[in-house]
């Protein structure tokens, strides 16, 4: 059986992307941020999404895979760009813009794209395209991401991802793959990662630079999901908000307030372009 990529009205505007040959598909809404709102592998939908807060669109995203650009988190203040002051507001414009999308030649995945604007330039003042292609492979989604400085001066930035896993329980999940210390990020405190786990159904927020995969493994669905970063994606935060049975795992190449601090922060050359990868794969015991 080939591929299938169509457009779909029911239960919301959307694009549905199935590859047969890994059992798998995906739902996106290039219009919302190029939002992936499912992803379905082996009949299970690993994703969290809720329907009912995406279709009011005066309210955030809660669900899906949220796109961060061009900063992960918030700032502190202001940043300043050639002697101006601007100002971004959490997570960047990225995942509030419409994007475009399309098939790739290969017919393996898909591709969004996202272009500066008159209007993204007053608070980012660089011309730049982002390309995400999303493949489907056996139990897993390969994201690489292609970012363009298209003007005349170096380009700071930072990219991520914001994935909403759903959990039967978030008592009965364990992580695997973190460091023994983490940064809570409502204090900015280094802190102990065991401890954060153990209070993931009180809500968490918190931050670590694992050095080899991160796994989420459900005891109650026997879903496991393995996040595989690479570098310079590897900031790692982990997020929860009871009472919603999920959890984020999020690969960032920046913590928050980079492009104050400069932390980790990156730069393009003007008429470079950065790659960026990472995979998320899905299995069961």
């Amino acid at each position: 059986m080939a591929v299938s990529f169509e457009q779909k009205t029911n239960p919301y505007p959307h694009w549905e992307y199935s590859n047969p040959e890994c059992d798998s598909l995906i739902r996106i809404v290039p219009e919302r941020g190029g939002l992936i709102t499912e992803w379905l592998s082996e009949g299970k939908e690993l994703l969290y999404f809720d329907l009912e807060r995406f279709l009011d669109k005066d309210k955030s995203v809660r669900g899906g895979i949220p796109i961060l650009f061009p900063i992960c988190g918030d700032l502190s203040e202001d940043y300043f760009i050639g002697g101006k002051k601007y100002f971004l507001k959490q997570h960047g414009f990225a995942r509030d813009l419409p994007w475009s999308i399309g098939l790739l030649k290969d017919n393996l995945g898909i591709r969004l794209k996202l272009s500066d604007t008159k209007d993204s330039r007053s608070y980012f003042p660089f011309s730049f395209t982002l390309l995400m292609d999303v493949c489907l492979k056996e139990k897993s989604l390969q994201i690489s991401v292609k970012i363009y400085n298209q003007g005349p001066d170096s380009m700071p930035f930072s990219f991520g991802l914001h994935p909403y896993f759903q959990v039967s329980d978030l008592q009965k999940i364990k992580m695997d793959g973190l460091p023994e210390n983490c940064i809570d990020q409502t204090n900015m405190k280094v802190t102990n990662a065991s401890d954060q786990i153990r209070i993931l159904d009180k809500g968490v927020d918190f931050l670590s630079y694992p050095s080899s995969s991160v796994k989420v493994v459900d005891f109650l669905s026997r879903n496991v999901i393995e996040l595989i970063h690479q570098k310079p994606m590897d900031t790692i935060v982990i997020w929860t908000e009871p009472p919603r049975q999920m959890v984020c795992l999020e690969p960032w190449t920046s913590p928050r307030n980079a492009l104050v601090s400069g932390d980790r922060k990156l730069e393009i050359k003007p008429e470079e372009y950065i790659d960026l990868f990472t995979t998320f794969k899905h299995d069961s015991f």
